[in-house]
């Protein structure tokens, strides 16, 4: 069996490859794809179940993606009680559920505790280290990979199969194949392709009759147009304190309140990224899709209508509204692009619109814009051990696998569930052992 010889030393997230002594032929030996979240732990796993386990990641350093989720304060799990936890990932709750058992939020947070990070609850129930940022989890993380023997090749990609036995592999000194006894595939969905999840496997996958759904943006911004007057005084400004209000193709109003994000293309954000399934799904079946904002949540009709309502006297409009709505210049600004003159002009239309104004959306950024995507293996392609029917002795994690969910720790839980999950079930297969 041809293998790399090459294993990364440096001392930061994986940087540089360097020589290491050949493993024993005897050892069960497992190829892991992908050195994410998903493909670490899985990798964790296997090493723990002692078999001999080299990682191969894309990229030059490892992680990237959890890195780069890491900038703006790693969110890693979310506190609110399990079963409205497990809801969040929508009609593809019952296929994840199995893994979501198997490694709660809260063995996550403790699991991270044991590698030396504290961790918070935030005021929003999401869960933090302490520090704040994933490079400190990861080097932890790495260091304990390597002293339990792991090898992990940076700078290594998957180029697909080369039969139903080998790997083909492009390393920093070429191409070369690898016939491990057991596979792991962890690579990543489609979205933030800079950092390696390119959706690149898809097509090796497909040739080998595995069934993967098409990708879709998740957790995205979305388009509208905005005038060129709006956009010089307000794009990039936080819209604060407002609340979002959607009916999905079944009807159901669901309203949820957060910031927002004034994007040159229209909107993003965290309250908007909560909504992006429902919204994408509306535009898919009725080519539009209205969401209406509540500029003011924490004051009812009644009262911005009483305080329209007062005589504005000599003042311009822009001043009566600063008087009567406040300081925020953004929400006023809103109003005035989005509204009629004339209904600016009348208390009783302009509250409503305060309390409900809608934004007409036209489209989900693309892909490589997405914080996450949709798509991806068909569960129907794996068994209850995310081996691949159509390949045994492959199995898949993270994101690679067709579910989606919205940021808040969410996607981070739910690729560590299904890469431990892989990782145990792969190792019960090199071994012999006996599955679910």
């Amino acid at each position: 069996m041809s293998k790399s010889v090459e294993s990364e030393r440096n001392k930061k997230e994986g940087a540089v490859a360097a020589p290491i002594e050949a493993t024993s032929s005897k050892a069960r030996t497992v190829a892991v794809i992908g050195g994410g979240p998903a493909g670490l732990i899985a990798a964790e796993e296997l090493s723990k179940a002692g078999l001999s386990v080299d990682v191969y990641e894309a990229m030059p350093t490892l992680g990237r993606k959890f890195l780069r989720a890491g900038l703006g304060g790693l969110n890693i799990t979310h506190s609110e009680p399990f079963e409205k936890f497990c809801s969040r990932y929508f009609d593809r709750q019952p296929y994840l559920q199995p893994f979501l058992d198997c490694f709660k939020p809260e063995a996550l947070r403790n699991w991270v505790h044991e590698l030396g990070i504290t961790t918070f609850v935030g005021s929003s129930g999401r869960v933090f280290p302490a520090e704040m940022k994933s490079a400190p989890l990861l080097r932890a993380w790495v260091h304990r990979l390597r002293s339990a023997g792991v090898r992990l090749h940076v700078g290594h990609r998957f180029l697909g199969f080369a039969d139903a036995a080998q790997l083909k592999i492009a390393g920093p000194e070429g191409e070369f194949l690898v016939a491990p006894d057991v596979v792991v595939l962890a690579l990543g969905g489609a979205s933030w392709p800079q950092l390696g999840s390119d959706g690149a496997w898809v097509s090796w996958l497909v040739e080998k009759g595995v069934q993967v759904l098409p990708w879709q943006s998740a957790n995205c911004g979305f388009e509208l147009s905005w005038s060129e007057h709006l956009l010089k005084k307000h794009s990039g400004a936080p819209l604060k304190s407002v609340s979002m209000t959607f009916t999905d193709l079944d009807g159901t109003v669901e309203c949820k309140r957060g910031e927002l994000l004034i994007a040159d293309y229209g909107v993003e954000g965290s309250l908007v990224y909560a909504f992006s399934r429902k919204i994408r799904e509306c535009l898919r079946v009725r080519g539009e899709a209205t969401i209406y904002l509540d500029l003011y949540p924490d004051r009812s009709f009644e009262r911005l209508l009483s305080e329209l309502s007062k005589a504005r006297g000599s003042r311009s409009l822009s001043r009566h509204l600063q008087a009567c709505l406040g300081r925020d210049e953004l929400k006023r600004a809103l109003l005035f692009e989005l509204c009629k003159r004339q209904d600016m002009e009348d208390p009783k239309i302009l509250a409503g619109l305060a309390k409900a104004l809608p934004l007409h959306i036209a489209a989900p950024r693309p892909l490589a814009e997405a914080i996450s995507t949709a798509g991806g293996v068909s569960f129907d392609s794996v068994d209850s051990n995310l081996m691949l029917k159509d390949l045994p002795g492959v199995f898949v994690a993270g994101e690679m696998l067709d579910w989606e969910a919205p940021t808040g720790g969410y996607l981070l839980t739910a690729c560590f569930a299904t890469g431990l999950w892989a990782g145990r079930a792969a190792a019960s297969w090199a071994k012999g052992e006996s599955l679910l």
